[in-house]
């Protein structure tokens, strides 16, 4: 029976909604077999042997970037807190600057597979190596908390199912399959499964835009004050301070938020590891150009969905529905399109945790297996197919601590979880990336210093602020040991990174090799030697 509860928080019909995720499953499953006959070597494991184009690239990063918390926590933001929810979209969207004029072309002619290939270029390999493994797989970790957090509040919304223990069960089926997809497509499969994923979504939020739009006769005035009039905090939602402008502590919050977003993207290592499925440099930027095209698109829809959520759907529904503010999309596609729409915005939900909760495993894994393993314990000389078989032995591994971390998080905003990654991702790896590609002194001790002091103060600011205790919205509500007040410690750890790599570098003994510098900048450059 087709059915909408506020009571139950149930969509739709679980039946339906059922088949269409087993479809995709099934569909997915199929494209990672059969794609996935030749990954026996690391080239073709970690970096699909450097086969894809430009534009494939793009459209797959497009894919690996627009998580849950682009499709999900975005629109609910949008939906209950307005204008102040689409500063994540704006955030999003223009970090990729960074990215294609500081890193991309520089990062492909530099590394071969993974972040820690850059980093150790010109310094001493087995403490730098080290340092990129810990990082890759912190960031990793608290990037798949928010995919297995919107998986468990959207599949509960969409299959009925009520309570904690059924939604950790979810958690632990979408795992399931996302190891599966690691351990038998790698790179390449992972890949299609996000082109795959990045076409459907982007036609789904256009699709769900016109359908909006025509409700209101192509009016967005209209379409507005519906929204403001469906709103529990009426015609604030329709200018800035909703959510980040009621003291001064949340106004730095939102400037924390912006930095984190802006510098966080160019430093993500499932990011930065794309860069290498492409066979050269220029098929590097135009990765990045297509990934900007799409993700405009995308962005801009979601200004309407949120909106069109407030309006059809009213905050206070959605607040009251199983998954909060990650269930505006769902519920909203019920409104417009009935269970067919509902159906098709699940299995892209569905596809968008999948897809990019297997790229995170992938890099958390082949970060472990090549500089950990090949490069610290084998100096460099593993046989390729022991490394690959540590690779997924690793996914493996990190899949389990991602269902677990991800029952501990259910809950929260996967759009504000991802925030935090994005900080964490700008404070331990952007400095050093930035300082090894352009400061010939930059040597080991302030790569070092660098990462640790980043990574570790925004652990330790993270572990003391209100997103783990001291809210009502915290992991452990019914705790509070918070000290630090900002939800978002970007703000103090990412100038602390830039700070303690150079710091370190100009009080150490550490002189760095002349020789390699130059042949790293001309690599960079150029990308001879590749």
């Amino acid at each position: 029976m087709t059915m909408i509860s506020a009571q139950s928080g149930q969509v739709g019909s679980p039946l339906l909604n059922l088949a269409v995720f087993a479809g995709f499953v099934a569909i997915t499953l199929y494209v990672v077999y059969r794609v996935s006959h030749r990954n026996t070597s690391t080239a073709d494991y970690y970096a699909a042997g450097s086969t894809f184009t430009g534009s494939q690239n793009g459209v797959a990063l497009t894919g690996d970037y627009l998580s849950a918390a682009s499709f999900l926590g975005i629109a609910g933001a949008i939906a209950v807190h307005g204008y102040d929810g689409f500063l994540y979209s704006i955030g999003f969207l223009v970090a990729w600057l960074v990215a294609l004029l500081l890193v991309a072309e520089l990062v492909r002619n530099t590394g071969r597979f993974t972040m820690g290939d850059v980093l150790a270029y010109r310094m001493r390999q087995r403490p730098v190596r080290a340092a990129a493994a810990t990082s890759t797989l912190v960031i990793s970790f608290f990037y798949m908390l928010a995919q297995m957090a919107g998986a468990g509040g959207l599949v509960a919304l969409l299959l009925d199912v009520h309570g904690k223990g059924g939604q950790a069960l979810v958690i632990c089926v979408v795992g399931l399959i996302m190891i599966f997809y690691v351990l038998v497509g790698g790179m390449k499969g992972t890949t299609w499964v996000q082109i795959i994923k990045a076409t459907l979504l982007v036609l789904c939020v256009v699709l769900m835009t016109v359908f909006l739009l025509g409700k209101f006769g192509f009016s967005v005035s209209a379409l507005l004050d519906e929204a403001a009039a469906n709103n529990a905090k009426g015609e604030a939602v329709l200018v800035p301070g909703v959510q980040y402008g009621k003291t001064a502590i949340t106004q730095l919050d939102f400037v924390s938020l912006s930095l984190a977003l802006i510098l966080g993207a160019a430093a993500l290592p499932h990011v930065l590891m794309r860069f290498y499925t492409v066979p050269n440099a220029k098929q590097a930027r135009r990765s990045v150009v297509w990934a900007i095209g799409c993700m405009a698109v995308f962005y801009l829809a979601t200004l309407v969905i949120g909106y069109g959520a407030s309006a059809l759907v009213g905050s206070d529904r959605i607040l009251s529905s199983t998954g909060k503010e990650n269930s505006a999309a769902p519920l909203l596609a019920f409104e417009i399109g009935g269970t067919l729409l509902l159906g098709i915005v699940a299995a892209v939900a569905f596809a968008t945790i999948l897809a990019v909760v297997a790229g995170l495993t992938l890099t958390a894994s082949a970060s472990f297996a090549h500089d950990v393993y090949a490069n610290i314990f084998r100096g460099g000389k593993a046989d390729p197919r022991s490394e690959v078989k540590v690779a997924r032995r690793t996914a493996v591994v990190v899949g389990v601590l991602a269902m677990i971390g991800g029952i501990l998080a259910n809950g929260q905003n996967v759009a504000f979880l991802v925030a935090l990654a994005f900080a964490f991702a700008a404070s331990a790896n952007l400095s050093t990336l930035l300082y090894s590609l352009f400061w010939k002194r930059f040597n080991t001790t302030g790569t070092l210093w660098g990462m640790y002091c980043g990574l570790g103060s925004c652990l330790l600011l993270v572990f003391l602020s209100p997103v783990v205790s001291g809210a009502p919205t915290s992991i452990f509500a019914s705790v509070d040991f918070h000290l630090f007040p900002l939800t978002n410690p970007g703000i103090v750890s990412i100038p602390i990174s830039f700070l303690a790599g150079y710091l370190g570098t100009v009080l150490s003994k550490d002189q760095p090799d002349e020789a390699l510098q130059k042949e790293m900048a001309v690599r960079a450059l150029t990308g001879i030697g590749q």
